[in-house]
């Protein structure tokens, strides 16, 4: 079809793409219209400059046009205003415009409102969005231009077409390239660049809403039916009114900080929701620093094209530079876990909201409502649930959608899903032991019981509002074991955790403590912030190691070491939960950090009656009762002549088992003290002949 066959049924019929609505219809109806006009100007001066049979490529008639500049946008205008061919397609021209001038409501008339876009920039982007829409129109692009190889849209012929001058560059800081409304690609040296309009855009205007293909990690929070008591939804939604609706307006970043599943992004939805806004959420670690910039536009730009707000959570929002840029929609979401420091965001105000811990009421309450089973469990069960277990939000509901019937299986469920919080920061330690396995003195074992028994009932207590006015700090649990290595401190804390029914893990201390200054304090506030609402028991060995003795300041480094032991006091005095330390020098930890400490208890080598009882105890149970009964005199012989903790017993015991085992025999004495020669080599010791004629003579 010709250049004219094509214009003549433009104008013909405007509405040559029927399934368009009327916005975009009567925008290329516009297009067509001033194209039409525009043919008529060029083949106005064409007719002048062309020289009949003349072979030249460029004919002198056509130099001398565009040396004496007569396609000038001056010349153009007033040929429109003046030429009798032209009036009519002036006054179609003239009512098209109008009728979208009046526009306010359609997608297409929403565009410049939400991007700010000029008059120049709107017709750059319609002349785009026609060339997509109906593409019979880059032909019509190409005759515009006189060029067969610039079928497409370009700045200067959006400048020309829609009578604005010349058609200057366009800056970084307009709104089509800010936004990314629209791509350009160079065709070279000289050349006008291709324009073309962002797909996202596109089927945008076209009423269809898709996602931007740079986001990733998508997920369209929805708030819970309604919000939890101590949420501060109110307190947050007036800050947010008082400084977006301000004259001048500010935006506003909503920082929620707190740990995965305690329904930070249900709060975000519901602050959103009170603004009318849905929630759009972003995962900022599934996104690379070289592409930061640009996901963080896309997905503003995406936020305004959907009118919602958006969540960006990952570990990744800590060191990110957050872009200059403040939208139309002021107001965005930060999460992230506590311990951590975003990059401030430009020309936004920063509002932190730190979670609340949803009281036992509350849990008690979640639990009936999202788990109608739990209605129907034992009384005193379900109370130990709630009690002892601080599931989050996120836990409850996800144990919802597994269907379960019975509160063990509930217990078990939300113990499982508090064990990856930690990561590679702590070591799951299995509590398969009872109060019977642990051989202590009578005082100690007393002390072990009362901290059993506060770590059981603190919940209930710290919940009293006289209890939280009086100890605003130190609500937390401490416990120091300390004493020799192998006298029974990480069985102890084995114990207390499998009486609790609460998991027991060992910090790595090789992730914590860092020759860096600053660092072991900002590791172990992070290991504690992560702890902090985990159904847990936390165990740190080596405990000198991070609490050690401030020294005399010296220099620098003095300076700063005794700043980072400073900081670790202070965090593990704000730590909320149950946590035990174990150390083989107690003189080497720094006596501030001893006060904060609730139980400070000593184990000691154990004496012979205890030493003859663990002998019993794990022969029985590895050999057999007939075994230990034969060997009971012996055993009474090896406690009283030789002083070994009770974890050098036991791998004694364990070696000795696995001798008799080779030999083919039962479990002796002889094996027993060979057992028991392995484990003192380890500390450069053995048996001399002497001991050992005498134990083996005395045991026959």
């Amino acid at each position: 079809m010709s250049i004219d066959a094509l214009l003549r049924a433009a104008v013909a019929d405007r509405a040559a793409v029927p399934s368009l609505d009327p916005a975009l219809t009567r925008m290329l109806a516009r297009i067509r219209l001033r194209a039409t006009r525009r043919v008529a100007w060029l083949r106005e001066l064409w007719d002048a400059s062309v020289v009949p049979g003349s072979k030249l490529a460029v004919a002198h008639a056509e130099a001398d046009a565009v040396l004496a500049d007569r396609d000038s946008p001056e010349a153009e205008a007033a040929w429109y205003a003046a030429a009798s061919a032209v009036q009519d397609l002036n006054g179609e021209i003239d009512e098209v415009e109008s009728e979208m001038a009046r526009d306010r409501t359609s997608r297409l008339a929403q565009l410049p409102v939400l991007f700010g876009l000029g008059p120049g920039e709107f017709d750059a982007l319609q002349l785009c969005l026609a060339s997509e829409l109906d593409p019979n129109l880059n032909r019509v692009y190409a005759y515009l231009q006189d060029h067969a190889g610039r079928a497409f849209p370009t700045q200067q012929l959006a400048a020309r077409l829609f009578g604005h001058g010349r058609g200057g560059q366009w800056t970084a800081a307009s709104p089509l390239r800010r936004w990314e409304l629209f791509a350009e690609k160079e065709t070279g040296p000289g050349q006008p660049a291709v324009l073309s309009c962002d797909p996202l855009v596109r089927t945008w205007v076209q009423g269809i809403d898709t996602l931007d293909d740079a986001l990733v990690g998508i997920a369209d929070y929805k708030g819970p039916e309604e919000p939890l008591r101590g949420w501060p939804v109110d307190r947050a939604s007036a800050f947010i009114a008082r400084v977006v609706d301000a004259d001048p307006p500010c935006a506003v970043r909503v920082c929620i900080v707190g740990p995965s599943g305690s329904g930070r992004g249900a709060l975000a939805a519901v602050i959103a929701a009170r603004r009318n806004l849905p929630l759009l959420a972003i995962d900022i670690d599934r996104v690379d620093d070289a592409n930061w910039p640009r996901v963080y536009l896309r997905g503003e730009r995406q936020a305004v094209l959907a009118g919602c707000a958006l969540a960006w959570y990952g570990d990744h929002n800590i060191g990110r530079q957050w872009p200059r840029l403040v939208p139309p929609n002021p107001v965005e979401f930060l999460v992230y876990e506590a311990g951590q420091t975003p990059a401030p965001a430009p020309d936004a105000v920063d509002y932190t909201i730190e979670m609340p811990v949803p009281s036992l009421d509350e849990r008690r309450r979640l639990w009936l409502r999202l788990v109608p089973a739990a209605a129907a469990w034992p009384t005193a069960d379900f109370n130990r649930l709630v009690t002892q277990h601080r599931a989050s939000v996120g836990d409850i509901v996800s144990i919802r959608a597994q269907n379960v019937t019975s509160v063990k299986e509930a217990a078990d469920l939300v113990r499982a899903a508090s064990r990856n919080h930690l990561g590679e920061l702590a070591q799951l330690l299995e509590c398969p032991f009872r109060w019977d396995d642990l051989v202590v003195g009578d005082n100690l074992r007393a002390a072990l019981e009362d901290l059993a028994f506060e770590a059981a009932e603190r919940a209930g207590f710290w919940e009293r509002p006289e209890a939280r006015r009086l100890f605003p700090q130190g609500r937390g649990l401490l416990a120091l074991f300390t004493g020799p290595p192998g006298t029974g401190k990480t069985m102890a804390a084995q114990v207390i955790a499998a009486l609790l029914s609460l998991d027991l893990f060992r910090i790595d201390l090789s992730t914590v403590v860092s020759k860096y200054v600053g660092e072991t304090s900002k590791n172990l506030e992070r290991v504690l912030a992560r702890a902090a609402r985990m159904d847990a028991v936390l165990f740190f060995d080596e405990a000198d190691a991070l609490f050690g003795k401030r020294t005399e300041i010296k220099d620098a480094h003095d300076r700063f070491a005794n700043t980072d032991t400073g900081y670790l006091l202070q965090a593990i005095e704000n730590y909320q939960g149950v946590a035990l330390l174990a150390s083989n020098k107690k003189g080497n930890i720094d006596p501030a950090f001893i006060r904060r400490i609730r139980y400070v208890m000593e184990f000691p080598r154990p004496d012979a009656r205890q030493r003859e009882e663990i002998w019993r105890k794990v022969i029985g149970e590895l050999a057999g009762a007939e075994t230990m009964t034969r060997l009971a005199p012996e055993l009474t012989r090896l406690a009283n002549g030789l002083e070994l903790t009770g974890a050098q017993i036991k791998l004694a015991i364990l070696a000795a088992v696995f001798s008799a085992k080779r030999d083919g025999k039962p479990l002796a004495t002889s094996h027993l003290l060979r057992g028991i020669d392995r484990e003192m080599a380890k500390d450069g010791r053995s048996l001399s002949e002497r001991e050992r004629e005498m134990l083996a003579g005395r045991a026959g």
